[in-house]
């Protein structure tokens, strides 16, 4: 089995200005393992396909990671951001299941 060590982003709620909330990303290592790695592509109705991946990567959940989990935007795999598609919580490990490139904002 693949092991997995690397950032994941958390989109964290910061009050920039009274009443004005943003999501601020910040990164923590993770440890893991690669459950499943498989890559595809999708065109859809687009003229260009996307990239996606269908990988499952099993974390240790740590506290922060548990109260978080809700707020994971991205896995760094291979050293790309991909969207957090999915996680199922199977303790005392999640389960996250990734989709596409991740475009949104990073540290």
């Amino acid at each position: 089995m693949v092991k997995y060590f690397g950032p994941i982003g958390y989109g964290i709620s910061v009050e920039k200005a009274p009443g004005v909330w943003i999501d601020e990303v910040i990164e923590r290592n993770s440890y893991g393992d690669v459950l499943r790695n498989a890559l595809g592509n999708s065109a859809g109705d687009k003229t260009n396909m996307d990239v996606t991946i269908s990988n499952s990567v099993s974390i240790v959940a740590d506290e922060f990671a548990v109260n978080n989990a809700a707020s994971m935007r991205y896995l760094t795999w291979r050293g790309v951001r991909w969207v957090v598609a999915n996680i199922t919580i199977e303790p005392p490990r999640l389960v996250l299941r990734l989709g596409e490139l991740y475009d949104g904002p990073t540290p």
